[in-house]
């Protein structure tokens, strides 16, 4: 039994579930999402969110612990470099695991893991652009002034509208006077 243990073995020796997860986070982190199994994504998850926090600290030490992990020298370097300064603000949670259909061979449940930062369609300018408020009621207020808005916009339409008017009226006559002759 599995009571209160919550590192998932994935069916593998400890030596070959960390030369994965290890593998799997180098992809990560440079292609920025990679597309797995779900279990092996929530297990990656849990491996490379400690790391990522690791990177916002630029020192020798941490820079030692991460490449300990990861045992590649340019996935360490882009993490330091491009992705801590990107993840810098943020408080957690830099990574995104979304599920996808499942695999055709052996009907496993596959998931797209990616990094927060890195994803256009659901950044920053997607959720502005998104966000609505609800209207519950009006306050007195607004009462108050919506009736002098209706008012200007009134004056408003009918002003061009008289404009246009004036202008038609000689072309009418000038189509009157080509009839008579």
């Amino acid at each position: 039994m599995r009571h209160g243990k919550k590192v998932n073995h994935l069916g593998r020796t400890d030596s070959h579930r960390k030369a994965m997860l290890a593998n799997m986070a180098s992809s990560l982190i440079k292609h920025k999402r990679i597309s797995t199994t779900l279990a092996k994504a929530k297990a990656l998850r849990m491996y490379v969110e400690p790391l990522l926090t690791k990177s916002k600290t630029d020192t020798t030490h941490s820079r030692r612990i991460v490449f300990g992990y990861l045992q590649d020298k340019e996935t360490v370097t882009e993490l330091f470099r491009d992705i801590a300064a990107k993840i810098a603000n943020r408080p957690g949670g830099y990574t995104r695991i979304i599920k996808l259909n499942n695999r055709l061979g052996d009907n496993a449940e596959m998931a797209l893991i990616e990094l927060v930062d890195y994803n256009e369609v659901y950044g920053k300018e997607a959720e502005s652009a998104e966000k609505k408020t609800t209207r519950r009621g009006r306050t007195k207020a607004k009462k108050a002034d919506a009736p002098k808005a209706e008012k200007a916009e009134v004056v408003a339409e009918e002003a061009p509208a008289t404009e246009e008017a004036a202008p038609e009226a000689p072309a009418a006559e000038a189509k009157s006077e080509d009839k008579g002759e």
